[in-house]
């Protein structure tokens, strides 16, 4: 057996051992000690949308949050981190490996293909990250126990979702899913990756995936295999995802009146400018 089949073999029988409650490393102990740790609660799943800048994101600051690849490009607006960090996409990984390596504040969960650019750190938790595309029977499983594994679905919110699902929480509240995406017709475009060459039209930030950044076709129907997956295996558990964001086309999930979720009142927002910006796109 050469060094990478038994490199494989080990990581393999790591999460094999972590899923079963028997961590031999650091990592597969920290990563045990979330089993559970929200049982019962809600949290927030952040996406990047425009329509983030329709929400009074200073609500959330007392929530648990999941947030994932550039969001803290809105650090300044939203006043805090999130508690939860995921990153599944290489193209973010590789592109924006400083910012990452360097953001200090939430609990950081990355798949363990992407050991070459970020760095292991104590905020760092590594996942065990099934990167299979292919569209096999029941596409995409659902990592229920993530010790052991975590799937691939097309959209990094499905490592959220089952990393949420592990942790306990009864209730997810989806906000900034605005499910729609248009390509610039100066973008650069090769196979399923796209070239930015100009701002980006399809996340709160024009900088987001601007000029100069990689990004993957986001492949909506896809997308919506892996949203309905989790949709079911919550719901066959007496759990519930909803979708909170203001607009948007994913239709998935129950909606719900994001403000109705707080008591206090939100601060004043410019709705009629970001209206205006979101009937552009």
């Amino acid at each position: 057996m050469d060094s990478s089949n038994i490199h494989h073999f080990m990581k393999t029988l790591r999460y094999r051992l972590a899923g079963w409650g028997f961590p031999i490393t650091l990592n597969e102990k920290r990563l045990l000690s979330f089993k559970g740790k929200h049982k019962g609660q809600r949290a927030f799943v952040i996406g990047n949308g425009p329509s983030l800048n329709l929400c009074d994101l200073s609500l959330l600051k007392s929530e648990i949050t999941f947030g994932v690849n550039a969001i803290y490009l809105n650090r300044e607006k939203m006043g805090f981190y999130p508690t939860y960090y995921v990153v599944e996409d290489d193209f973010v990984a590789e592109d924006r490996a400083d910012e990452i390596n360097q953001l200090k504040g939430p609990i950081k969960f990355f798949g363990n293909n992407l050991s070459y650019c970020i760095h292991s750190q104590p905020d760092v938790v590594w996942l065990n990250l099934r990167m299979d595309y292919q569209s096999y029977p029941g596409f995409p499983y659902f990592g229920r126990n993530a010790a052991r594994m975590v799937w691939v679905g097309g959209t990094v919110t499905y490592i959220c979702l089952q990393l949420a699902y592990y942790m306990g929480f009864t209730e997810i509240y989806l906000i900034g899913f605005d499910h729609s995406y248009k390509i610039p017709t100066d973008a650069k475009i090769e196979g399923t990756g796209i070239l930015s060459q100009s701002d980006d039209p399809n996340h709160f930030n024009a900088s987001y995936f601007g000029k100069g950044y990689r990004w993957h076709d986001p492949m909506v129907e896809r997308m919506e295999k892996a949203f309905r997956r989790a949709r079911d295996i919550y719901e066959e558990n007496g759990r519930r995802i909803f979708n909170a964001t203001i607009g948007g086309k994913l239709e998935v999930f129950d909606r719900v009146n994001y403000y109705s979720l707080f008591k206090r009142r939100p601060k004043a927002l410019d709705y009629v400018g970001c209206a205006k910006k979101l009937l552009e796109r």
